[in-house]
């Protein structure tokens, strides 16, 4: 927990010296948009837990921010990522009719590289948040002694010994909501529309990466959408 804390506090930090420098830049005369949005989805590949337990993902992102010039940026966004649990999983792992999802929210920076290709531009982005993780199964109670499954750590359920048994009473698989923080990063390509004002179409690549105290993850979301 103490390095987690750690990370984020350095993420953080960092986010807030960018931002400052960010600020600082003045322009005599304006020639970009004050704010920007984007929204748009695409597939995910999981990594840890997430690849171990979960088949193909869909996700879609939404959000908007503030420009403070045409190179520094700021967004908050929301992200919906599915987290469909594998049939195979499910059947062998004793969890019935099983699912999950991911919710994300975050503020991020944004650094946009000042030359373009013709109608082409490419941009970084990083940030913080937070990390929703929501589970269910219909299996219900569990019986003390019962052998423990790798997925049930999505569950909270606590088991002992070696192999691992179900050690306590009152536990079971129904719906569980966690929540960690964590931070993200990565890029994407624009290509401009000239037909729609300032909009670009945009494709990108970004790694998500929450600190759950049950289990490692990271979520890889590749998102094709508009920007402006």
């Amino acid at each position: 927990m103490r390095n987690c804390r750690n990370r984020t506090l350095f993420f953080l930090i960092f986010f807030g010296l960018v931002v400052a420098l960010a600020g600082a830049q003045t322009e005599e005369k304006r020639n970009y948009p004050r704010f920007n949005f984007n929204f748009g989805g695409g597939f995910g590949d999981g990594r840890g837990d997430v690849g171990s337990f979960v088949g193909n993902s869909l996700e879609a992102t939404g959000g908007a921010g503030w420009n403070f010039n045409k190179i520094f940026g700021v967004d908050a966004e929301y992200m919906y990522y599915d987290l469909p649990i594998r049939p195979s999983v499910a059947k062998s792992q004793q969890l019935g009719s099983a699912n999950a999802s991911l919710n994300v929210v975050s503020l991020n920076g944004i650094v946009r590289i000042p030359y373009k290709v013709g109608r082409y531009g490419a941009y970084g982005i990083f940030g913080v948040g937070f990390f929703d993780r929501n589970t269910y199964s219909n299996t219900g109670p569990l019986q003390p002694g019962t052998r423990c499954q790798p997925s049930w750590t999505w569950w909270d359920v606590y088991c002992t010994g070696l192999p691992p048994f179900v050690g306590d009473a009152n536990q079971s698989l129904g719906s569980l909501t966690k929540v960690a923080g964590g931070y993200n990063f990565g890029g994407g390509i624009t290509f401009d529309l000239n037909r729609w004002r300032r909009a670009k179409l945009y494709v990108e690549f970004r790694v998500h990466k929450p600190y759950f105290s049950d289990s490692e993850m990271s979520v890889w979301p590749f998102t094709v959408g508009l920007r402006w």
